[in-house]
């Protein structure tokens, strides 16, 4: 999406942070409409969700959540396909991770992680497959068959949680809970022997860690190996890359099952680093999510970190907000909303004005 009338640097940085400030101004005067104050408001997010480790370990865990399914997206954008379905590929994988936390008897924690990991990236690539196989073979529109997967996941999901995994005695639709051992460590743990004192009653854990592993490893193969470079060249021009001898079909497969995987494995944060147990609502939106974190981060693997960051503050931010004042959880959603809007389908508005500046710029020197 960069532009040839603007350096490189102001596309990925200006761009989204003028987005942004647009994004909270029009935020800010809905907040004043209500009868708030938008600074206190303001104020009571950031104390909330980084003025304690407390409110950094649940700002870090729904970070986590959405660092994988934004470097999901990103990876399927880089083949110009456009993957909603990452709210249904991490509900799936999410099944992936149930079945191996309740069926089979993992000695530790870290072991159990590891088949948690396969399983749900396992599960979230053959979910992330129908569609794929559709788009490749049989014409059908990538964004049309992953939005319709998503309410089949979630079908599948409410009949598996109300009469299959459900325990006889309960009435909730959930599974058990996982064996303790299998916990997974908490930031705390993690911290403590190097001294540093952390909140234990915060989610945040290990994923983190294996979050931002996958950045580092996506970010390898998409600028240093040869698939990563076809699947660039795919996106950028398909009838080049068919020209060059790059199987459209091979590359649709390829892109979607890796995108499908990182979405699966998103649940082993939200399921054993959460309530140790899969419940209905273990994905709290985290795919629509990473759909807005893939734009402002431009695709990169590296950039969706600080938008991953951004929305890990509004999610636990908003948390604080609907607490300490009479603001509704839903305002966050309407901040989300315009982040998501003006980042994306009203990008131009601000890419316009500064293309034209650095192109008077120029003309000027």
């Amino acid at each position: 999406m960069s532009s040839r009338n603007m350096p490189k640097w102001a596309d990925v940085l200006l761009v989204p942070l003028f987005s942004l400030v647009i994004a909270f101004a029009i935020s800010a005067l809905v907040i004043l409409a209500i009868g708030e104050d938008p600074i206190r408001a303001m104020e009571l997010m950031v104390t909330g969700s980084l003025g304690s480790t407390y409110g950094w370990g649940y700002t870090l865990y729904y970070t986590t959540n959405f660092l994988l399914t934004g470097l999901a997206v990103s990876i399927a954008f880089q083949a110009k396909l456009f993957n909603i379905g990452g709210e249904g590929q991490a509900l799936i994988g999410g099944l992936g991770v149930a079945l191996v936390c309740l069926y089979v008897p993992w000695p530790n924690w870290w072991t159990a992680m590891i088949g948690a990991i396969l399983a749900s990236a396992v599960f979230g690539a053959l979910w992330a497959a129908i569609p794929a196989y559709l788009q490749a073979r049989r014409g059908s529109h990538i964004v049309i068959t992953t939005i319709m997967f998503n309410f089949i996941a979630a079908s599948v999901l409410n009949y598996m949680l109300s009469h299959v995994l459900r325990p006889p005695a309960s009435m909730d639709p959930a599974t058990a809970r996982f064996a303790s051992e299998l916990r997974l460590p908490r930031l705390a743990d993690v911290l403590e022997p190097f001294g540093i004192a952390f909140s234990r009653s915060g989610p945040a854990n290990v994923m983190l860690f294996v979050a931002l592993a996958f950045c580092v490893l996506a970010y390898v193969m998409m600028s240093r190996t040869k698939l990563g470079f076809e699947i660039r060249a795919f996106g950028q021009s398909e009838p080049a890359a068919h020209y060059a001898g790059i199987s459209a079909f091979r590359i649709i497969m390829i892109a979607m099952l890796i995108s499908g995987a990182l979405s699966g494995v998103m649940a082993v944060n939200s399921v054993m680093g959460g309530p140790q147990r899969l419940v209905m609502n273990a994905v709290e939106g985290a795919g629509f999510i990473g759909i807005a974190v893939a734009l402002m981060g431009r695709s990169h693997p590296i950039g969706i970190i600080a938008p991953a960051l951004l929305f890990g503050f509004l999610f636990q931010g908003g948390s604080e907000l609907a607490i300490e004042t009479t603001i509704p959880r839903e305002m966050i959603v309407i901040i989300q909303a315009l982040v998501i809007m003006f980042t994306g389908a009203l990008d131009n508005l601000v890419r316009q004005p500064l293309e034209a500046m650095f192109a008077l710029g120029r003309r000027k020197s």
